[in-house]
């Protein structure tokens, strides 16, 4: 009897552990950066215990002040080495040649907000689109790349010349200088859109939109180090009418989200080697209104915290 029941404690501490080592007893979640349209309102955060099922915080962190239009769109977030968030930020459709950036320790206060002019040496630039922040662990330094189109800089194709984007880096140690601007991608063919993922030492995946007409659909490029180069652009995983992307793993799986305003909705896919996507969409749970963000890894505690915390906005 004593050993039937040693055996069905055993049994029940196992599956305890296995059910923790999913569920709630991991001490990591996840936070979603987001907008809602027109994007006037500022940073909205979504979170989630598991990557797949998200809650609105219904609250406004941080509300815009910097840029032509003072908008808010396209947040991209990372956690330094040092426990500090750094935010970037679409701040215009069209006229500037910068984007936003703020920091915070615990994205409830927050730094003065800056406008970075990274294309202010190109006077022909319409626009800097969707910012997006990777921090190069080998390198020991804040990766940001973006969108900007520069008219007849390019073999036109399909796309007009005020739509012919290409992508273009800075790289930064402390948001207080930063490189020259270059040329981070050029595919031969329009995109935006585009999020690095590194899978482990000198091996990257970069997720990108194919902006041409009529495709609009996400692909993935191959490289050896953050900068890149990117090479052998894959055909494109996603369907027509899709952008926004970011990507999580979660135990062996990449889960990458984005917004298929085609369909209007917000989908993913999950890969294990990024050649072959399974569509999740079914699985997934994205509030209304959410728009393209990034997903960050974060503890547990931060989620209690900012739930916690009152409304500032």
């Amino acid at each position: 009897m004593l050993k039937l029941k040693f055996i069905s404690s055993l049994r029940l501490a196992i599956l305890g552990l296995v059910l923790c080592g999913l569920t709630s007893c991991s001490k990591q979640a996840y936070l979603f950066t987001s907008f809602h349209e027109p994007a006037t309102e500022g940073l909205r955060l979504l979170y989630s215990y598991d990557a797949y099922h998200w809650t609105e915080f219904n609250k406004i962190f941080l509300k815009p002040t910097v840029g032509t239009q003072k908008v808010l769109r396209d947040p991209s977030m990372v956690q330094g080495p040092d426990g500090t968030f750094h935010l970037v930020w679409t701040c215009s459709w069209k006229g500037d040649k910068g984007f936003g950036y703020a920091s915070s320790k615990d994205l409830i206060h927050w730094s003065k907000q800056q406008f970075i002019p990274v294309m202010e040496n190109e006077p022909e630039t319409v626009n800097v689109w969707a910012p997006e922040l990777f921090y190069d662990e080998e390198n020991k330094e804040y990766v940001i790349i973006w969108a900007s189109t520069i008219p007849f800089r390019f073999a036109k194709g399909i796309e007009e010349e005020e739509n012919n984007h290409r992508m273009y880096s800075v790289t930064t140690k402390d948001f207080k200088s930063f490189s020259q601007p270059r040329l981070f991608l050029d595919p031969g063919f329009s995109v935006i859109d585009a999020v690095i993922v590194k899978r482990k030492a000198k091996d990257y995946v970069l997720v990108l939109k194919d902006n041409t007409r009529p495709n609009r659909n996400l692909k993935v490029a191959f490289g050896s180090s953050a900068l890149g180069p990117y090479t052998n652009v894959s055909e494109a995983f996603s369907p027509k009418l899709t952008e926004g992307p970011t990507v999580v793993k979660t135990r062996k799986d990449w889960l990458v989200y984005f917004d298929a305003y085609g369909q209007k909705n917000y989908s993913a896919m999950k890969t294990t080697d990024f050649k072959t996507f399974k569509d999740i969409t079914s699985e997934i749970s994205v509030p209304e209104g959410h728009k393209h963000g990034t997903i960050l890894k974060v503890k547990k505690k931060l989620i209690k915290d900012l739930l916690n915390k009152p409304h500032r906005f």
